[in-house]
């Protein structure tokens, strides 16, 4: 039997449901039951019957779905996939950046652990973080974590001025000028898509900035044929997927090859995937201090974009 079968069947005999991240591996995607960004994901499991998910992304994605259902069994193919931007940004740090701004409200970017959340008054993706951002009126002072170029983003689209914590994500904040320039330079016709974690100079060359559901949306109804794209390479394959006839070319991270993977992202395999539903084990624990203070800022955010959503 096929390992994608073996999965399959796992998954209907312990009614569980895989929720996979755009930049996992596309057969992960593919056996996925629903592929999403980060808000995609977090309303995804906060309304899922499953009594098991199988989480296929990093740690703090699937944190969160074990702090939206605290009662289900909540499985990760790799426990060591972190992430380098969560990584940055400690909670005792935070506590201590806090205290110099007791004035200001937190904003936290869902890249951040458990415990960041339960320091923050509200957390954002990259899809809703200007609506999350403007949500606070004018006079309201934030502070934004942990990613400093999407801050510098959403404060530029705001006309804020949040205090951003000094954190980033590797795989975007890596990608150059100068790799762009050169592709441009050979596809003078594609246009370039970015996401709004890369630094700010990447996307001032960008013909559009988004997340990867919008970057995904851009791709499908522009009248280009040809993309570069400035993000992790797991998107691609749902590029191709809603837009076969049209060409993508991933911006590398270095000259050694033609993607920019996430080391992390990567890191969960079919056969780990597998394996996790068989023994239930890697599983996300947290103690319940910490999932009913971290739920809080986290139902703030669904429940602000459920109201965008229902305009």
């Amino acid at each position: 039997m096929e390992i994608q079968e073996k999965i399959l069947k796992l998954k209907k005999q312990k009614n569980a449901v895989i929720l996979a991240h755009f930049y996992q591996t596309s057969d992960i995607q593919d056996i996925a039951d629903f592929v999403e960004d980060s808000l995609g994901l977090s309303q995804k499991a906060s309304t899922t019957k499953a009594d098991i998910i199988v989480f296929a992304g990093v740690h703090f994605m699937a944190e969160t779905a074990k702090i939206i259902n605290p009662q289900k069994k909540v499985l990760i193919p790799d426990i060591n996939a972190v992430c380098s931007l969560a990584d940055s940004c400690k909670i005792t740090d935070l506590k201590k950046y806090k205290e110099k701004y007791p004035d200001h409200k937190v904003i936290s970017y869902i890249n951040c652990s458990a415990e960041v959340k339960t320091l923050s008054d509200v957390i954002c993706t990259s899809s809703n973080a200007v609506k999350i951002v403007n949500s606070f009126s004018k006079n309201q002072k934030l502070i934004f974590a942990p990613d400093k170029n999407l801050g510098a983003y959403v404060n530029k689209i705001t006309g804020r001025n949040m205090v951003l914590w000094n954190g980033e994500c590797k795989v975007h904040d890596l990608l150059s000028t100068e790799s762009i320039l050169t592709i441009k330079l050979d596809n003078p016709d594609a246009k370039i898509i970015a996401h709004p974690e890369c630094k700010a100079i990447v996307l001032e060359m960008a013909d559009f900035i988004g997340s990867t559901a919008a970057m995904l949306a851009f791709v499908k109804k522009d009248s280009a044929k040809r993309f570069i794209i400035a993000t992790e390479t797991g998107i691609i394959h749902q590029m191709k997927k809603i837009a076969p006839e049209k060409e993508f070319i991933i911006v590398s991270k270095d000259k050694t090859c033609s993607c920019n993977d996430c080391e992390y992202m990567k890191m969960n395999t079919m056969e780990k995937l597998y394996d996790c539903l068989l023994k239930e084990t890697p599983e996300i624990k947290l103690p319940l201090e910490i999932i009913v203070k971290a739920r809080i800022p986290l139902q703030k955010m669904l429940d602000l974009s459920n109201i965008e959503k229902n305009k």
